[in-house]
């Protein structure tokens, strides 16, 4: 049975990374990223969001570092 992959874009303090990751190695990224940004299908989710979306249609997974604003 082949496992369905799809392309995640991480950003973090050391640059930028594409790779191509499972469903579960994905969620294990978020869990390990507390406060991190998630985007898929162009729209900002939630992890849970995330965890049940459907593999197959989910798109290119973004993670970055939340950003914080203010003077």
């Amino acid at each position: 049975m082949e496992k369905i992959t799809t392309t995640v874009e991480i950003a973090d303090q050391t640059g930028h990374a594409s790779l191509q990751l499972t469903k579960a190695e994905t969620m294990s990224r978020v869990e390990e990223a507390e406060g991190t940004w998630i985007f898929a299908g162009g729209k900002m989710v939630q992890p849970a969001q995330l965890a049940e979306a459907d593999w197959r249609t989910v798109g290119t997974v973004r993670l970055v570092p939340g950003f914080v604003g203010g003077l």
